[in-house]
């Protein structure tokens, strides 16, 4: 069952602060599609976006129609981190525990970096989280990458990162490209739009559900989006991406991007179009 009747792709944002109220770059954009049309928004919080998705998503289920939502951060972990960090070998222990410990508020100002740091403490304080800025004095949280991986037993990057080689190691949590700290802010959110029966998560579940929420990464059209320049940057992205699951799930072509390749793990997770950009770009033509 690939076929979707709507489709939300969503560019999140790491910011301590709200965005401007000027729909700008890298701040928070979410794509809606379905049969009716297509429209962008922006938002200048993560509180925001994230209940005009559960309304989506609420919606969905009422009118018993399937809705995919792609998010653009990391899911989940090289392997070895959950399961060292909550005692359970899974993606959802590691929402689980974030949900718990990150606090996010309606202006944006939240408390990854603290967090961050003590999940290094608790890998013997050196790693393997990096990226602060200067003026926070975090002992344990190093401000560059300086981390010995193998010496921690830990992976810098998911076997996913080798299709998708531009994606930013999940324990980057500053400057340009934190992936690191979109996932410790986005992944408590996972955690609690995945509480109902009806909502999955690819690829840890079965995705057989009405709602399936998957990790994406828009920069796999860059092409088409460098096409048009008239849109700022993150907009585009997100709308072409939806545009483009929209399109093969209306055609029942969805289903290769779906398979979930052995090498993946249930920590790690995969980028749904990792290995298909191709695909994605010619249902755009």
């Amino acid at each position: 069952m690939t076929r979707f009747d709507r489709v939300i792709v969503a560019d999140w944002s790491a910011s301590s602060a709200l965005s401007p109220a000027r729909p700008s770059a890298d701040a928070i954009w979410v794509s809606f599609v379905d049969s009716v049309g297509h429209q962008c928004k922006y938002f200048r919080s993560r509180q925001q976006a994230e209940a005009a998705i559960k309304a989506s998503i609420d919606t969905a289920i009422a009118e018993r129609q399937r809705l995919l939502v792609g998010f653009d951060f990391p899911m989940g972990y090289p392997s070895g981190f959950a399961g060292r960090l909550t005692g359970t070998a899974t993606a959802r222990s590691v929402w689980s525990w974030l949900a718990d410990r990150i606090i996010d508020g309606s202006d944006n100002r939240n408390n990854r970096f603290t967090v961050a740091q003590a999940m290094n403490v608790h890998f013997g304080g050196s790693g393997p989280f990096w990226g602060r800025p200067n003026s926070l004095h975090l002992e344990n949280l190093p401000s560059v990458k300086s981390i010995d991986y193998p010496g921690l037993g830990l992976s810098e990057r998911r076997k996913v990162e080798a299709v998708v080689p531009r994606a930013q190691p999940v324990w980057k949590l500053y400057t340009t490209g934190a992936a690191g700290s979109q996932g410790l802010v986005g992944q408590p959110m996972i955690h609690r739009l995945c509480q109902r029966p009806e909502v999955s998560v690819w690829p840890f579940d079965q995705w057989d559900t009405q709602v399936v929420l998957a990790e994406v990464y828009p920069s796999l059209l860059a092409k088409p989006v460098a096409a048009d320049a008239s849109l700022i940057k993150d907009e585009a992205q997100v709308r072409l991406l939806a545009l483009a699951l929209f399109r093969l799930a209306q055609h029942n072509l969805l289903s290769p991007l779906l398979v979930v390749p052995e090498c993946a793990t249930p920590e790690e997770g995969w980028i749904l179009g990792a290995g298909h950009q191709r695909a994605l770009e010619q249902v755009l033509e």
